[in-house]
């Protein structure tokens, strides 16, 4: 299984300047009480990293694949993302999304003028309807982690990270099927091999760090997380790979230590993160990467998405801490 090269991340780079946005740094070191900067993801178009990869995948397609269309299947963010890649490039878009998908993240696909087909609650429901779709009509599977064309747009936030932050000594990454953090590693560990990278996810669905226990992709019975974002209940073969390859660590964290971290980016950076963009954050608050983490540099967590209704901020404030949040709070 060949892993993606810094020079195919480096083109990737270059391919997708027209529509990527390099995302800022936000320094909360004085309120979190360590050197802390929070990657900005949220703030692409779309409002997730997830734009990095899809645009770069699209735009290596031919013409006649544009023309004739493409499918994915997706919670959300990369829906989203890759129906406005192919508005941006001519393409018809088809997204699968489950019957839980969060209404912010249908009506945003909607919105880049994709159809959306509901299927099932599980990655794999999703997965089986897109390739349906795509036999029937002559559609483009794009894949949502699984692909090395993904996989090198994903890794540019990573390139990002080391230019904007040189003295990094940690950079801390969502997982879901692992398509972030099989990039973000392989542009790191192939420029500063010194740099600790650690992947995070949801306890409720952690089939990365199940895959790595194991030594093979693991397929969970089920996946259950307020991280939408991070719950396929299998990862890629090609990101576990990569995993396997360049990350130090994958470490999970609990639902509630997730919520704080909305609330906590909130509250601190008036930054909206959705639960799944929160979690890197939540690993950082909660001390479950404190025996990884560099003493030499500042932590970089990646803030991969925020695309959350604020009445899911509201009701994430009441639960947690008994009253209503509100943006001038």
């Amino acid at each position: 299984m060949s892993l993606v090269s810094l020079v195919a991340i480096r083109e990737a780079a270059e391919r997708v300047r027209p529509m990527v946005r390099t995302t800022p740094l936000v320094d909360l070191s004085s309120a979190a009480g360590r050197p802390l900067f929070l990657k900005c993801e949220n703030l692409q178009p779309a409002g997730a990293f997830k734009i990095r990869g899809a645009y770069n995948m699209l735009a290596r397609l031919t013409p006649g694949e544009r023309t004739r269309g493409v499918v994915t299947y997706s919670s959300g963010n990369h829906g989203q993302a890759m129906a406005l890649a192919a508005r941006e490039l001519g393409a018809p878009a088809v997204v699968v999304m489950p019957t839980t998908a969060p209404a912010i993240k249908v009506e945003g696909a909607r919105s880049f003028g994709a159809e959306v087909i509901f299927a099932g609650t599980t990655s794999a429901h999703r997965r089986e309807r897109a390739e349906a779709e795509a036999a029937s009509r002559g559609l483009t599977i794009v894949p949502p982690f699984d692909h090395e064309w993904i996989i090198a747009g994903q890794g540019t936030a990573g390139l990002e990270i080391l230019d904007q932050c040189p003295a990094v000594g940690t950079i801390v990454v969502p997982v879901g099927g692992g398509g972030l953090l099989a990039g973000v590693a392989a542009a790191v560990k192939q420029t500063r091999p010194d740099v600790t990278v650690v992947g995070v996810e949801p306890i409720g669905a952690a089939a990365m760090k199940a895959s790595i226990d194991a030594g093979h992709a693991v397929t969970l019975a089920e996946a259950a997380s307020v991280a939408d974002g991070l719950i396929p209940v299998r990862p890629g073969d090609l990101t576990l790979a990569h995993v396997q390859q360049f990350v130090d660590a994958v470490v999970t964290v609990e639902d509630d230590a997730i919520i704080d971290a909305v609330l906590w980016i909130f509250k601190h950076a008036r930054i909206v993160a959705e639960p799944s963009g929160a979690a890197a954050t939540a690993a950082v608050l909660s001390g479950a990467l404190d025996h990884l983490v560099r003493t030499d540099g500042p932590i970089v967590a990646i803030l991969s998405g925020g695309n959350m209704a604020l009445e899911t901020l509201q009701e994430l404030g009441r639960d947690r801490g008994g009253r209503e949040l509100t943006a001038g709070s």
